[in-house]
């Protein structure tokens, strides 16, 4: 990959069209935001979610790119899809018919991704009958809507299933006609929107000198720190040198040559992150509806900024990157696939020896790949509630547009260096063809 394969896009008309594709399908998405659920009232939401930032529901809010503070069509954005991919994940090691579809190849991933798509639909029925009841049974003291009848509740499941599943293929067609994973840059999308507002309430905030220049500042330099971090570890591989074997080939030696194994510092990406703070907001969430009591006292425990919060937000990340990891990377398979290509370990030996060493070497980047979410889901959240900065632009949300922007650029280049090529080697042919 090089810097001038990445700025030569335009020279380069079908990765110009990927392009100009993606940027469409995340315009309309984008479009979609603003169309409401028929009988809400948004102005009366809008004021509720400001007391809604540290629950669940500000949660879904910001993975939908706020159209759930919209009363949105898109309202439940892609979360069902991912719940959907998550289940189906988890249940690839626990159903033997799943296990098998995943060894049968192309047709096998689509069955896959069927079966996930037939999840996604059921899972947005149950949440949007939950959404429905939330928002007839008033939020934060507010009603915002005015004829809670049956009719309601059909129309509201309906249109938000609807919008998941558009929004759904949306992110399809970019990944299989565009650039880039659809899905990822449709929630890329949802948090980068919510940039600029928190900006002009910034410029606000030190116009009205509520906040220092200095302490501004100082917060950017955070900022920019912690996207230094995120694309150092994102890029972070453990590679463990492969060898293989020698082998005759009629009077001809082939093979012997090395290789390496590159395993991922953090190879669960987001996931860790997301389970844990839906995992820690249910609580506060709950703790809305039911002032006092257990689950009052519970609410205060977790407090975003309180120490018990964010030591058992470090805890519950850690345990999902072993938990995540364990399920998508399997040492065993690893071991057998190396041992089927003529390819060893150094110093280990084929078979279980190496599914061990590599079991090994996964723990032990896994643990330093759990510290690094840890400490930038944590430390900036930290860090920007004490100076009490209006817009909360790190920890998860960071993390994922630095991820899925690092993700994107190298999908682009990788796309402008075939192309490039491909247009190299057409020219040399017919340079051929005219001398022949």
């Amino acid at each position: 990959m090089t810097g001038t394969a990445f700025w030569s896009i335009g020279q380069l008309p079908a990765l110009r069209k990927k392009i100009i594709f993606t940027a469409s399908m995340i315009a309309v998405y984008r479009i979609g935001i603003f169309v409401s659920i028929p009988g809400v009232d948004r102005v009366a939401l809008g004021q509720a979610f400001a007391k809604l930032g540290g629950t669940l529901f500000g949660f879904f809010n910001m993975f939908s790119g706020g159209a759930f503070e919209q009363a949105s069509i898109f309202a439940l954005g892609i979360m069902p899809y991912i719940s959907a991919s998550i289940i189906v994940q988890l249940l690839h090691e626990m159903v033997p018919d799943l296990k098998r579809l995943k060894q049968e190849g192309e047709a096998g991933r689509k069955r896959i991704n069927q079966y996930t798509r037939y999840g996604t639909i059921v899972l947005a029925v149950v949440q949007g009958y939950g959404i429905s009841n939330f928002l007839v049974s008033g939020v934060s003291g507010y009603q915002v809507v005015s004829d809670p009848s049956a009719v309601f509740f059909f129309c509201t499941i309906l249109t938000l299933t609807a919008g998941t599943t558009f929004v759904m293929w949306l992110g399809e067609q970019i990944t299989e006609r565009g650039i880039g994973n659809g899905i990822s840059l449709l929630i890329f999308s949802g948090i980068v929107a919510a940039l600029p507002q928190g900006i002009f309430q910034t410029i606000h905030y030190v116009r009205s000198e509520i906040l220092q220049p200095l302490t501004i500042l100082f917060i950017v330099l955070i900022i920019f720190a912690v996207i230094s971090v995120i694309i150092f570890f994102e890029q972070a591989q453990r590679r463990i040198p492969v060898q293989y074997a020698k082998r005759m080939a009629g009077r001809q030696i082939i093979g012997g040559g090395s290789s390496h194994l590159p395993l991922k510092i953090n190879s669960a990406g987001v996931i860790p992150p997301i389970f844990a703070g839906t995992f820690l907001m249910l609580p506060a969430t709950i703790g809305n509806f039911f002032s006092g009591g257990f689950l009052g006292k519970l609410q205060d425990f977790l407090t975003f900024d309180a120490w018990s919060y964010n030591t058992i937000y470090v805890i519950l990340i850690i345990f999902f990157c072993y938990f995540y990891t364990a399920i998508t990377s399997n040492p065993i398979e690893i071991a057998d696939n190396l041992k089927r290509n003529g390819a060893y370990i150094p110093g280990i030996r084929p078979g279980k020896s190496t599914a061990d060493y590599i079991d090994h070497v996964l723990s032990r980047i896994t643990f330093g790949g759990a510290l690094y979410l840890s400490a930038i889901c944590v430390l900036p959240t930290i860090l920007v509630a004490k100076f009490d900065v209006p817009f909360r632009f790190g920890g998860t949300g960071l993390l994922i547009v630095v991820s899925v922007a690092l993700d994107t650029v190298r999908q682009i280049e990788a796309h402008a260096i075939t192309q490039q090529y491909e247009g190299f080697t057409g020219q040399i042919g017919r340079r051929i063809r005219a001398h022949a």
